[in-house]
């Protein structure tokens, strides 16, 4: 899945199967804050975890923390614990 940072809007977005994704950010101090998902209300989970994962491997790109605000961007951080390590020091869920 290819992924598009429109810095100007500050979000991450794709396109799957014709329906838009994106997940609206912040970036402070070397934390990237993860504050909305905007998703289709049919899309499949499996896209949406596709896409994260995308956006994950580009913030470890660039040795960023992740702080997920969003309730359903932590429970990806919940099913997936290999990406704990990404969170900042004090940081649980």
């Amino acid at each position: 899945m290819e992924i598009k940072d429109n810095e100007f809007s500050r979000q991450f977005e794709a396109v799957s199967d014709g329906e838009k994704i994106s997940v609206e950010y912040s970036v402070q101090e070397r934390k990237l804050f993860l504050t909305k998902l905007n998703t289709p209300n049919d899309i499949d989970e499996s896209i949406v975890n596709e896409f994260l994962e995308s956006i994950l491997a580009s913030a470890e790109e660039k040795r960023l923390r992740v702080v997920p605000t969003h309730p359903k961007i932590a429970d990806f951080f919940r099913k997936n614990p290999q990406y704990k390590e990404m969170l900042p020091p004090g940081i649980r869920i």
